[in-house]
C-alpha cells in the first residue's frame, strides 16, 4: 500500500538517525504517525497523546498532533456508532463470475463504488493480471465514494488513498491494493481532511506502480472534485 509505504519510510529514517551502538528503539512520535497513517486509530490515540503532552509549550508542533488526536477520535467514534462492526457492503462477484466493465463512452463520468471498480482479484506479489476491460476505463473521468486516508499529510493535503471503509483499517484489515484509490489534488492546490465519506471526481489511470520492486497501486486518480457524500 503507498500509505503503508510511507509509513516504512518514517521507521527506516527514524532508525537510520540512531547511533550505530545500542539497541535501537522505534521513538514514540514516529511510532504514532505510523500508526495513524495506516489507519489504526485506536493504537494511533494514546501515542498521540502522549507526544501532544511532550509538545505542550511548542504551538508549531501541538497544532498538527491535536488534529491528528481529533481525527482518531473521530473515527472511533464512528465505529462505536456502529457497534464496532465493519460496515457490511454488498460483495462483488469476482474470478470467472465478474462482471466486465462496459468501455467508457466519449464525455461520460461513471458513478462507481471502489469495489465495484476493483471487481476482480489481484496478485499483489506477481501483478499482470489487470482484466482488460478494467484497464480501457483508463483515461476515462469517473466519480467514485469512500473514505480519506491521507499520504502526505494532515493539513493541506495533496495526495491521499481512498478506501471503501475506514473502520476495516481502525480494526487491522487494510483494504486489498484494487480497493485503494491513490487521489492526486492538482497542482498547487490542496484539500482539507475530511473524516466522512466522499464522492472523488476525476481521470482515472489504470497503471502498475512499483517503488523498490514492489506494487504500492494500480489505481489513480486526478483528482477535479472533492465532496462530502449526500446523507
Amino acid at each position: 500500500m503507498v500509505y503503508r509505504l510511507v509509513s516504512v519510510a518514517l521507521v527506516l529514517a527514524s532508525l537510520a538517525a540512531m547511533p550505530a551502538s545500542g539497541p535501537a528503539t522505534i521513538p514514540l512520535e514516529v511510532k504514532a504517525n505510523v500508526a495513524f497513517t495506516n489507519g489504526q486509530y485506536a493504537l494511533a490515540l494514546p501515542l498521540l497523546q502522549k507526544v501532544a503532552d511532550q509538545y505542550k509549550n511548542q504551538p508549531d508542533k501541538l497544532g498538527p498532533l491535536q488534529e491528528q488526536i481529533k481525527v482518531c477520535k473521530t473515527q472511533l467514534a464512528q465505529a462505536t456508532a456502529v457497534g464496532g462492526s465493519l460496515v457490511p457492503t454488498p460483495p462483488q462477484p469476482i474470478g470467472e463470475n465478474r462482471k466486465p466493465h462496459l468501455a467508457p463512452k466519449p464525455g461520460e463520468t461513471r458513478d462507481l463504488q471502489i469495489k465495484e471498480l476493483g471487481n476482480f482479484d489481484y496478485d499483489t506479489d506477481k501483478g499482470g493480471n489487470i482484466p482488460k476491460d478494467v484497464q480501457a476505463l483508463s483515461g476515462m473521468n469517473i466519480r467514485l465514494h469512500g473514505f480519506m486516508i491521507p499520504i502526505d499529510q494532515t493539513e493541506k493535503i495533496t495526495s491521499f488513498a481512498l478506501v471503501p471503509s475506514l473502520f476495516a483499517c481502525c480494526f487491522g484489515q487494510p483494504p486489498q491494493l484494487q480497493h485503494t484509490i491513490v487521489c492526486k489534488a492538482p497542482s498547487g492546490k490542496s484539500v482539507s481532511y475530511y473524516p466522512d465519506e466522499l464522492v472523488v471526481e476525476g481521470k482515472l489511470k489504470v497503471e502498475e506502480k512499483k517503488d523498490d520492486g514492489f506494487i504500492v497501486s494500480i489505481f489513480e486518480v486526478d483528482v477535479t472534485s472533492v465532496q462530502p457524500a449526500t446523507k
